[in-house]
């Protein structure tokens, strides 16, 4: 996020896309909905399902799955067409304009109203609450990122927010909402294919030096593989060995068959993990890892905050906490790595080769937490970005078309499935299913339009089968219009009917990410 939780106060207009807010972030959905409550701001939402967050919107945009890049192109061709845009700011801080203008330019209202199925008054109403602000926030989810097309979807949500200047200041942002506790610390810290810890790019001389000189290693001179590469390379048996940590593939990863293949082939396979789980169950060499509240560290949470995590249980069994498996196999590997013994040593080492934690520390972050980039110890965080500018001087455009999705119904597979999570359950359910918040909702349900129910012959409750070109899952159907004629929906937490059957693993070109958010499906009594 470009913005600290706390500017939302600020927001004059918060415009969500992709981002089933109260349900899979909902503190964040409950901050947004009492500043809508208190009549302080304008509430745009663009999403296919009717998500709570509609029930409060000013202006509901029900978009076709797939077609955000029309839709934000068609905001942006009446910003720039009735010259509401940040005149100033993009002339001194933006490239590329001529070529964003020639780009959306073909989008009007009632073409890009063709696309999305949105009427070309809503997408006028949105486009003027926004542009006119005065402090514009975006916030996004999965449903932005989870498409073939994810990198463009992104890059058009940021064209938006640099079209009308409402980037650096409170109340705006480009706010992408993280899916998990610690997932942009995960990323922070290099656990991504072409990166070490601070995004610097494993193919660049100086990050290759910079490891040579502060870890006194070798750096790999190409980069690894995504996850759903590696599942790919596993099944093609050009992947023999794999250690999966905190991850349950089975569940969580897109055509779930693939996925058991892919492990079924590996000649060994380490899982470690809190729970003995469905991943679990093919490897080779279970490790039993602690849980959050099991011991000491960092998490880096979605606005970039850094934050001390501290022990409050002991682990138990034979459990460890994270940092204690990975030193001691590294250890057993060779690894020099003697001075870190705790998580203060290690957090020392990531603030040595990381430029925007070097200026934390353990000490500092007694006093609460600190916003990267830090890059001294007597700087004090920056919780919103680019507030004197950009980096590099100036911020470039990245028009995009829109593209079609890698999948679409047709005779065969007449609906579009799209998969996501229930606020009573999180991620592939191997914790909220032990818990007491998995008593509300049990077993797979499948969201279904009342017209479409209609025409099958189903009735709630009843079971239905969901084909696609992977595979097939059962579950009660749900009657409901939360979901518009043709399209389904299915939670993603239940192993024992798992939606990711259901789901491709094409990815998006340069995000590799999965297409979750679109797959053609049939349905049928079961």
């Amino acid at each position: 996020m470009t913005n600290d939780l706390e500017s939302i106060n600020s927001a004059d207009t918060i415009l969500i896309i992709g981002s089933n807010t109260t349900e899979n972030h909902p503190v964040i959905g409950s901050m947004i909905k009492e500043q809508k409550r208190k009549g302080k701001c304008t509430l745009i939402v663009c999403d296919p399902r009717k998500i709570e967050m509609a029930k409060y919107a000013d202006v509901y945009l029900r978009h076709k799955s797939g077609s955000d890049v029309a839709l934000l192109n068609g905001l942006m061709h009446v910003i720039i067409r009735d010259e509401l845009y940040a005149k100033d700011f993009v002339e001194k801080n933006v490239n590329n304009f001529e070529k964003l203008k020639e780009t959306v330019a073909k989008y009007t209202p009632e073409y890009v109203s063709d696309l999305t199925g949105v009427s070309p008054e809503l997408i006028e109403d949105a486009a003027r609450a926004y542009a006119k602000g005065p402090n514009s926030a975006i916030f996004y989810t999965m449903g932005i990122t989870q498409h073939v097309t994810g990198t463009n979807n992104v890059r058009t949500v940021a064209n938006l927010s640099l079209l009308c200047g409402m980037l650096g200041r409170p109340g705006t942002g480009v706010n992408p909402l993280r899916g998990q506790n610690n997932v942009q610390g995960a990323c922070d810290m290099g656990a991504l294919p072409d990166v070490i810890p601070g995004y610097q790019k494993v193919l660049l001389p100086a990050t290759q030096q910079k490891v040579k000189d502060v870890w006194g290693a070798d750096l790999p001179t190409t980069q690894g593989l995504s996850v759903v590469e590696m599942m790919e390379a596993a099944g093609e048996g050009k992947i023999k060995g794999m250690y999966i940590m905190g991850e349950n593939s089975m569940v969580t990863e897109p055509d779930s068959e693939h996925v058991r293949h892919a492990l079924e082939k590996l000649d060994f396979l380490v899982v470690q993990d809190i729970f003995l789980t469905e991943t679990a169950e093919f490897a080779h060499v279970v490790l039993p890892a602690a849980s959050w509240g099991e011991k000491d560290g960092t998490f880096t949470n979605t606005c970039r905050a850094v934050q001390r995590v501290r022990k409050a249980v002991s682990a138990p069994g034979e459990a460890r906490a994270d940092w204690e498996i990975l030193l001691a196999v590294g250890k057993r590997l060779g690894a020099p790595w003697g001075d870190m013994n705790s998580p203060e040593t290690i957090f020392k080492a990531i603030a040595d080769i990381t430029p925007s934690y070097s200026g934390i520390t353990f000490g500092r972050l007694e006093g609460g937490p600190l916003s990267w980039p830090c890059p001294t110890c007597d700087h004090p965080g920056t919780p919103i970005l680019y507030t004197t500018g950009f980096p590099r001087g100036k911020a470039d455009f990245s028009p995009c078309e829109w593209q079609a999705p890698h999948e679409w119904p047709d005779e065969e597979y007449p609906f579009i499935a799209t998969t996501g999570r229930l606020l009573y359950h999180y991620h592939s359910g191997s914790m909220t299913r032990r818990s007491s918040t998995g008593e509300f909702i049990k077993e797979m349900f499948i969201e279904v339009n009342p017209a479409d129910a209609l025409a099958l012959g189903c009735e709630e409750g009843g079971m239905i089968k969901v084909t696609s070109r992977r595979g097939n899952v059962s579950g009660a159907i749900k009657v409901t219009d939360r979901v518009p004629a043709g399209m389904i929906f299915l939670p993603f937490h239940f192993s024992e009917s798992a939606a990711n059957r259901l789901t491709s693993s094409q990815v998006d070109p340069v995000s590799k990410t999965p297409g979750y958010k679109v797959s053609a499906v049939r349905i049928e009594k079961a």
